[in-house]
């Protein structure tokens, strides 16, 4: 009878999570935010109870697919055109990063492990989100190749930095993980280059469940570096695309959309079980205050950087810059990574961490807000790919 029920149970968030976020966003609520609600909901009507491993599964193979996708969707010649644009950005981002972490240094007395981190969670954008609705947003078609563009080289240069940070507790552990971690940028080549030898001209269709048996693979190996699930899977969807002459049917249009869609019906189950991992204490006033304070203080500052850059460097319209400003502001995915890290291995106060919760659900509301069409997170729609934009100016 247990087994049955528990079945049961399964069936019924498998159909809530699918139907009740598409259907709350027509009030301009984006689905992972629902999602994310449901699953506080769950926690607060079954307790630690329903928390399974089925559920944990599907929210790895989650995050992972939707990280691995982000990497596939990157072009390399987009990011060499625009080189010199994304070289001011990312150093803008460095100076808000190093203004963030002296700050948490210097009147909180917090490490600079700690400082660097809540800087990430602030101003990080959630690429895999943003790409996701970037086809839904209000904008033409230069400008969401900005976006697409300043969203990846940001969430690349957190990568980074993240690596780096959560390696930095001793100088051996730091170039162990960094040979561990070029161990994988050499192999997972020589990985594909075999598969694509010796195993896809022998099963036809099978470049799919390959790539995805890589991401999901890789992912685990960077979990097990203390560096989290997304660093693998977006490194082995990056350089699967990198592959992509090489290994045409591994990172063509219909596997990107296949990868898509994967990830469109095991995503919820991320929100859904980080919401119900969120602690008791993270759902308080002091929580919701420091929230507000960090959405006024840092939305603005993150808008205002990014339209100084459009507005005055690029020349483009007041509003125009806006557009691309507001559609970068998502960091939910990001912020609730960084936040769990925090909490786990520097004892973050829960009222830190809901703070944190709240900001990055307002953040990731702000396109959906300003913009005329509200952002459609439905990755289940069957629509192309985004066409690549011309060369920029």
């Amino acid at each position: 009878m247990l087994a049955v029920s528990t079945e049961v149970a399964h069936l019924l968030l498998l159909f809530g999570l699918m139907i009740i976020p598409r259907v709350v966003q027509q009030l301009r609520i984006p689905a992972p935010l629902t999602s994310f609600g449901i699953g506080m909901a769950a926690a607060l009507l079954l307790g630690a109870s329903g928390q399974d491993a089925i559920v944990a599964l599907m929210a790895t193979l989650g995050i992972s697919s939707l990280f691995l996708f982000a990497g596939l969707e990157i072009e390399p010649d987009d990011l060499q055109r625009s080189k010199w644009p994304l070289l001011g950005h990312l150093a803008m981002r460095a100076l808000s990063f190093g203004a963030v972490a002296l700050g948490v240094v210097h009147f909180f007395g917090m490490s600079w492990q700690v400082g660097v981190l809540l800087a990430l969670a602030i101003f990080t954008p959630s690429t895999g989100f943003i790409l996701d609705t970037l086809s839904s947003l209000d904008i033409d078609e230069r400008e969401r190749h900005w976006v697409r563009i300043k969203a990846v080289s940001g969430e690349l240069f957190a990568l980074i930095v993240l690596f780096v940070v959560l390696q930095s507790g001793s100088a051996r552990g730091l170039a162990l993980s960094s040979l561990a971690l070029l161990a994988m940028v050499v192999g997972l080549p020589l990985l594909y280059l075999a598969l694509g030898r010796w195993v896809i001209p022998y099963a036809r269709g099978s470049e799919f469940s390959l790539l995805v048996m890589v991401g999901v693979a890789s992912a685990y190996l960077t979990y097990k570096l203390g560096v989290y699930y997304l660093v693998g899977a977006f490194l082995a969807g990056f350089i699967a695309r990198l592959l992509r002459e090489r290994l045409p049917d591994l990172a063509s249009d219909e596997n990107l959309m296949a990868i898509q869609k994967f990830a469109s019906f095991f995503v919820p189950f991320y929100f859904f079980y980080k919401g119900m991992g969120v602690p008791g204490g993270a759902l308080t006033l002091q929580a919701l205050g420091i929230g507000l304070v960090l959405t006024l203080v840092a939305l603005p500052l993150r808008v205002g950087s990014v339209w100084v850059q459009r507005r005055i460097l690029r020349g483009e319209s007041s509003l125009a810059s806006l557009r691309v400003a507001a559609a970068l502001t998502p960091t939910l995915i990001f912020t609730l990574v960084i936040a769990d890290i925090l909490r786990q291995r520097y004892a973050l106060s829960d009222a830190v961490y809901g703070g944190l919760l709240v900001y990055a659900g307002l953040a990731t509301m702000l396109p959906s807000l300003v913009m005329a069409k509200p952002v459609d997170f439905d990755l289940m729609r069957d629509t192309p790919l985004p066409a690549v934009p011309p060369r920029p100016h």
